[in-house]
């Protein structure tokens, strides 16, 4: 078998349909399976999505046991050459899979590769690419010096920016949303670590790919991934999380430093959460999602048949290709738009002012990057 997929879910069943389609298209003419961890979601999501994808194999936790275990519940059943670890509010291409394949094959030190990672509107997400956060780099990023000096590779090391976003590098630390690894080696290194509930076990699982003699890859194709819907990364709860992730990090893999480096990370925590709570403040009151939709003056129909789309989508003015410069809000119909397609529009047309959407033709509803999921 080529590849398995793994997708851990939690609550977000709309996102995932959307993702699975993508999976489907994008491993067409591969031996693949794919299989889908639900966290107790507590909804319809699995009934939602099994009669859509009778293919796909199911595996529904009594419990939220995390992202790591519930990955590993998939990982160490995969069949596969290779692995795929994805998130379920992102969109995957043809392409990318097929390149990112091409490469493992003819670099064997390679164990896992990241994408270029852009969110629902197209922005890149530094993530996408980071070092190992050792004392000093986690120093700078957690006291604003990496922000300050994004460009300094003393001083900004914590997501590379120094580096080319559109080039290929080898680099040390991959995003959980998407890491194409090695099946064996994955399987080697037993998985995520499961002290890690969520945050930080990408990065665990990073540094034991490379304590085990590989490399970890990032290339410059492209996905779609609907950053903060699967979690929600502007909440003080994420500031606490995160940090405490960290701890765990440390403690494992610099355990010396721990009288110097935990007091430090402690009162990184509270100067972020800090921060955080200031933002959300200024941010009050804050738009609800949904009511995006009705704050642009112009909408933009991407199809094959505008019409249909916006009559069905309740849109009554519309024009049908990207404006040059304004406000727009563009719907993008997954009807007559492949992914590799959609991902392009996204990636290529960012720009302020400029929010997308997709059309999904199957469901009769907008998909958008900051919708609410029940």
């Amino acid at each position: 078998m080529d590849i398995t997929v793994v997708i851990v879910n939690y609550r977000v069943k709309l996102f995932l349909e959307q993702t699975l389609r993508s999976v489907e298209e994008a491993t067409q003419g591969l031996d693949a399976e794919v299989i889908v961890v639900d966290n107790n979601s507590g909804d319809d999501s699995i009934d939602f999505v099994r009669q859509r994808f009778p293919q796909v194999t199911f595996i529904e936790n009594t419990d939220n046991v995390g992202f790591a275990r519930a990955n590993n519940q998939a990982i160490m059943r995969a069949a596969g050459l290779f692995t795929l670890i994805l998130n379920p509010d992102t969109i995957i291409s043809r392409p990318c899979i097929e390149q990112c394949i091409e490469w493992m094959r003819g670099h064997e030190r390679c164990g896992a590769i990241g994408v270029r990672m852009v969110d629902g509107n197209g922005v890149f997400l530094p993530e996408s690419k980071r070092a190992f956060p050792t004392p000093w780099v986690s120093f700078c990023k957690i006291f604003g010096l990496s922000a300050l000096f994004p460009r300094s590779r003393w001083f900004a090391r914590y997501h590379l920016r120094y580096l080319d976003d559109r080039q290929p590098h080898r680099i040390d630390i991959l995003a959980g949303a998407f890491m194409l690894c090695r099946t064996t080696l994955l399987q080697q290194v037993g998985g995520f670590d499961e002290d890690f509930f969520m945050y930080g076990e990408d990065i665990d699982l990073s540094y034991r790919m490379v304590l085990a003699g590989y490399e970890n890859w990032f290339l410059p194709v492209e996905i779609i991934h609907y950053k903060g819907e699967s979690t929600k990364k502007d909440s003080m709860r994420y500031v606490r999380v995160f940090y405490e992730a960290m701890l765990i990090f440390y403690r494992k893999h610099y355990p010396r430093m721990g009288v110097v480096f935990y007091p430090i990370v402690k009162l990184g925590v509270l100067v972020r959460a800090s921060m955080a709570a200031l933002k959300r403040l200024l941010k009050w009151p804050k738009r609800r999602a949904g009511g995006a939709h009705a704050a642009h003056a112009r909408w933009v129909v991407l199809s094959d048949d505008p019409a249909r789309v916006a009559k069905a989508a309740g849109i009554s003015a519309y024009a049908t290709s990207l404006p040059a410069d304004g406000a727009a809000s563009v719907l993008i119909d997954d009807g007559t738009h492949d992914y590799d397609a959609i991902i392009g529009i996204i990636a290529s047309g960012s720009r302020k002012g400029l929010d997308f959407h997709i059309w999904s033709h199957r469901n009769q509803l907008i998909i958008s990057p900051k919708m609410q999921q029940s």
